[in-house]
């Protein structure tokens, strides 16, 4: 009885010896471990490598990996020999997920591997640094915000006033930004501000944009001070509007009459004169030669002579 008991105890144990045993014998192999060269991170365009291995084959041994249960390769390798399957990353579609089959030659028995899925490194957007309010009041807790619409996850950011760090880096994981608590209690708490993104992408580190505080008070001051000069700017030219037609405009009239008036007078005199003469010379000239004209012009001016003697 004690034998029997032991005997079915024992039992599947070595049922479980027996099928590898005979499996062994037969050169089916174990499953296969799918693991990848360097690295699961990768950028467009790359070149990665997939190695698939059965530790156990006793016999050579077909690999063929699968995408998405479609037929990528298949490699012929002896016992204990990986096989090395080299990929191009060209587009998102071609991250995975991979699997590998190891089977024997002879035998229609076959493995799969574990599932691998390549993770796509893009380079981050510039982030852009803000805050809902820019004109805190004296004493009051702002909020930094530092987002970076693209690139791939998790994303460090840290935050700047001038060239120093004012926190420890964060680390976030989602597409969110990330976020800081700030007290201005002076204008030296103004500014300026900066935020530093970066992730996995080789060389991606980028900057923000600037970011400064203005004091409710300090803004009071500069729009009492812009719209002060705005008035003075504004009476100056309403002055000098109605300068224009009570004092430059007649001094310039004063001065151009005084230019002109004595070569006007002299002008007159002589084409008064000249005028007569002309009439009386261009009542005779078609009668009588120009020597006449003398004669008539001496005799008449004689009897004025006489008449005025008279007189």
């Amino acid at each position: 009885m004690f034998f029997l008991t032991i005997l079915l105890f024992s039992y599947p144990q070595l049922s479980q010896q027996i099928q590898k045993t005979t499996a062994s014998g037969k050169g089916i192999p174990s499953n296969p471990k799918l693991v990848p060269v360097h690295s699961l991170n990768v950028v467009m365009n790359q070149n990665v490598t997939l190695s698939c291995c059965s530790a156990s084959a006793s016999a050579p041994v077909r690999y063929t990996l699968f995408q998405h249960n479609q037929q990528v390769s298949s490699l012929n390798r002896s016992a204990s020999t990986p096989a090395l399957f080299t990929l191009t990353i060209s587009s998102a579609s071609d991250l995975g997920p991979y699997k590998c089959k190891a089977e024997h030659n002879s035998s229609s028995a076959a493995k799969y591997s574990n599932s691998l899925t390549f993770t796509l490194l893009e380079p981050i957007s510039k982030p852009v640094l803000s805050s809902p309010t820019s004109h805190p009041a004296k004493g009051q807790n702002v909020t930094l915000s530092c987002f970076s619409q693209n690139g791939s996850l998790p994303i460090t950011y840290t935050f700047f006033k001038g060239q120093q760090s004012i926190s420890p880096p964060k680390i976030i994981h989602e597409r969110e930004a990330a976020v800081i608590f700030l007290s201005v209690n002076s204008s030296t708490d103004s500014g300026t501000y900066k935020c530093k993104a970066n992730n996995s992408f080789p060389n991606g580190m980028k900057y923000s944009n600037s970011f400064n505080f203005t004091l409710a008070e300090e803004r009071s001051h500069s729009q009492a001070l812009i719209i002060s000069l705005g008035l003075i700017l504004l009476l100056l030219v309403i002055g000098f509007a109605l300068a224009i037609p009570f004092f430059i405009i007649p001094s310039y009239k004063a001065k151009k009459y005084k230019s002109t008036r004595p070569s006007a007078g002299f002008t007159s005199t002589v084409n008064v004169e000249e005028t007569e003469n002309d009439v009386i010379y261009a009542e005779i000239e078609p009668i009588k030669p120009e020597e006449e004209y003398i004669n008539f012009s001496v005799i008449r001016r004689e009897d004025e002579k006489g008449e005025n003697l008279k007189l």
